[in-house]
This record gives C-alpha cells, sequence and structure tokens, in this order.
C-alpha cells in the first residue's frame, strides 16, 4: 500500500509538473539611455580606455604632461614636424614622440588622428565608419582604405559592445571641434 502511495504522489507530482507553462529564461535587456547619459557613459568610456593619451597633445606641468583642453583628442599637431629618425633603430625599436601623439617603428610613421567633432577630424563620420574603424582596423572607417597603423589598438576595441561604441562615437561628436589636419603616415622605407 504504501509503493502504491508513493506512486501515485510521484505521478500527482509529474502531471503537475507537465502541465505548468514552461519557465522561459528572462532576458536581461540594458536600460534606455537618454542623450545625455549615452555622452556621459562615452566620455567614461574613452577617458577609462585612455584615448587622449595618443589622441590628445600634452602640455607640461610641475606633474608632467597632461592633455592640453584646449586641443583635446584632436591627434598629433599638423604643426610639429618629426626630428630626423634613426633608421636602425627604428628597424627594431618603436619611439613616440615627446607628446605621444606620433610613434615611430619598423612600420614606418604613424601620427595619432583627430578623433574631435571637427570636419578635420570625426565631425562627418557615421557610425558606420566608426564601428568599421574600430572593429575592423580601417583608415577612416572605409572598407577599402589600408589598415591602421600600430600602435592603435583597434582589436582591443573590437571586444567593445556596439551599445559602447556608440556611446564613445556620441560622446567624440559632442567634443568640441579642434580644426587640425593630421599628417599623413609614412612608410618605413620614406625616414
Amino acid at each position: 500500500m504504501k509503493s502504491k502511495v508513493n506512486y501515485m504522489m510521484a505521478l500527482a507530482v509529474g502531471l503537475i509538473a507537465a502541465c505548468q507553462p514552461p519557465v522561459m529564461e528572462q532576458q536581461i535587456t540594458a536600460p534606455i539611455l537618454t542623450e545625455q547619459q549615452e555622452i556621459l557613459k562615452g566620455k567614461k568610456l574613452v577617458t577609462t580606455i585612455g584615448c587622449g593619451d595618443c589622441h590628445s597633445p600634452k602640455v607640461f606641468t610641475a606633474f608632467g604632461p597632461e592633455e592640453d583642453n584646449t586641443r583635446l583628442l584632436s591627434g598629433h599637431p599638423q604643426n610639429e614636424p618629426l626630428p630626423a629618425v634613426n633608421k636602425e633603430l627604428v628597424s627594431e625599436w618603436v619611439l613616440f614622440g615627446h607628446q605621444s601623439t606620433v610613434a615611430v617603428g619598423p612600420w614606418g610613421v604613424s601620427y595619432a588622428a583627430n578623433i574631435s567633432s571637427d570636419e578635420t577630424g570625426i565631425g562627418n563620420w557615421t557610425f558606420e565608419q566608426f564601428k568599421t574603424a574600430m572593429t575592423k582596423g580601417k583608415y577612416k572607417g572605409v572598407e577599402a582604405s589600408r589598415d591602421l597603423l600600430p600602435p592603435m589598438p583597434w582589436p582591443n576595441y573590437a571586444q567593445l559592445e556596439e551599445d559602447e561604441l556608440r556611446a564613445i562615437f556620441k560622446y567624440l561628436k559632442s567634443t568640441p571641434p579642434v580644426r587640425n589636419i593630421v599628417p599623413a603616415a609614412r612608410p618605413f622605407e620614406t625616414l
């Protein structure tokens, strides 16, 4: 009798469980941010990632180099010439300019781009161009263009979620425009 009761209980529990609606996995969605919140999120990401470390010219203070707020994110200054480069040295080493906006190495010379909202920066870019530059490493975000040069760590940024890329883009587009035409990259052979 006891085994019959146990069987009936198990059967009842099984039937009750089978009649319940399936448990749906709850999807977690990111909260919808206002435009201002998205810009602030982008600013936090740009600051945390350190975009200004390379893309902002520096001023020298008692505490060392700091980003020049009058040229924030404007890239390598167009009127700052590159001194003579020792090809033998840079064939095996990477050298950075004193403002960290230019790097010289076995690939040649690369200058940090203007990523301010000016038309000489990314002011005319679409989000798709920005996404292509950040996730595929393409110059000016154009699929058919050359690859971005070192030291731009675009493979790291390719790991960002689209909402993070969009927030960064919105922040950059909200920055004060700084007119600055960054010099063109130079291959090693031209040094």
